[in-house]
């Protein structure tokens, strides 16, 4: 009896039907709810071989996230990590990261951007600390169908972005019951958001994320340009193909109006997001446990970074969206700028 009370418990492996779940538990089909953006360490010179601390990331990170909220965009903060990526170093980055001692460098290491070790072949690996930040939207992500008719000559609607990346709709034709943005439902959102100050994101365009998810080591945020997002939109117009939006709700009670002909994707029931007196609760408590003496656990995704030449640490492409030129396949597409510096459609 006695052995019988000191034998080891088991554990395995059982399996689970995966892409079943996928498809019947998320509002979009393989495609997570969560919304991120991950912020690289910002380059303190030109020959990208130094970078700034990880308090600068962090604070970058808080300076995006609360000029968002303050320009109307309905998200709330919901976790920060670190994330580890590596990549070749070599030269004077090199040398000033790896050969520093075991020991001599020991009390920076917490709050370094980029540190190095060397591999048993003598390559230097250098592991840069990147920050992801993870934010929710107030009421969620609401889905929007446009539905085409043959005599639609506009959608009814411009989408402008925000310094900050996020597209939104910034204007809609008041004036015509019959176009697309008014039958859709669109045109109601877009008055209670503006009545609410706040604005009207786009997060999806036909199932796909369209929100900012990188920012890269010169600080540009990596994010979709109105002008192809708006082209896209003109040529389900012209092939009379109906097209779906996801917005981010400020208020879930605005998805279900009483008296609207908004078509609904169907959605399985799950646990809703907690509302934003619980999110403001839950974030004063973790501010009272960073103030604590403690020294919390760093998890991350390991990467695998470039192979970069000289001193030189790439860790993304000064790619910036252009939005100066629209490239027209044979369709008579008019893309007009609106005042708000948007694409009127």
């Amino acid at each position: 009896m006695v052995s019988e009370l000191s034998r080891t418990l088991q554990d395995g492996y059982v399996s689970y039907g995966w892409e079943r779940r996928m498809r019947e538990f998320l509002s979009v089909p393989f495609s997570s709810s969560f919304l991120s953006i991950l912020l690289l360490p910002k380059a303190s010179d030109q020959g990208a071989s130094h970078y700034n601390d990880l308090e600068d990331t962090l604070a970058r990170a808080n300076a995006w996230l609360n000029a968002s909220q303050v320009s109307g965009v309905p998200i709330v903060f919901m976790n920060v990590q670190t994330e580890s990526l590596l990549t070749k170093i070599s030269g004077k980055t090199g040398s000033s990261t790896v050969n520093a001692g075991p020991l001599s460098g020991l009390s920076n290491l917490p709050n370094a951007s980029l540190y190095g070790f060397e591999d048993y072949h003598g390559v230097d690996i250098g592991v840069v600390r990147a920050v992801r930040l993870w934010y929710a939207s107030l009421g969620g992500e609401f889905a929007i169908e446009i539905k085409l008719r043959e005599d639609d000559t506009k959608l009814g609607f411009a989408i402008s972005r925000t310094e900050e990346g996020f597209l939104f709709i910034s204007s809609v034709i008041d004036d015509d019951e019959n176009l697309p943005s008014t039958r859709s439902g669109l045109k109601r959102l877009y008055k209670e958001a503006s009545n609410s100050s706040s604005l009207l994101v786009v997060s999806r365009v036909a199932n796909q994320k369209v929100l900012p998810w990188i920012v890269s080591s010169i600080g540009a945020i990596r994010c979709f340009d109105t002008v192809s997002i708006s082209q896209k939109l003109s040529m389900h117009r012209h092939a009379k193909v109906p097209i779906t939006i996801h917005v981010l709700l400020w208020d879930r009670a605005c998805a279900f109006p009483s008296d609207s002909n908004m078509s609904r994707a169907a959605t399985p029931s799950v646990l809703p997001l907690p509302s934003k007196d619980q999110l403001s609760r839950r974030l004063d408590e973790d501010l009272m446990q960073l103030m604590l003496p403690e020294f919390p656990n760093e998890s991350g995704v390991v990467d695998d970074g470039e192979e970069t030449d000289g001193d030189r640490v790439q860790l993304l492409p000064p790619e910036v969206p252009n939005e100066s030129s629209v490239v027209d396949d044979g369709l008579e597409i008019r893309l007009e700028r609106d005042t708000a510096g948007g694409i009127l459609l």
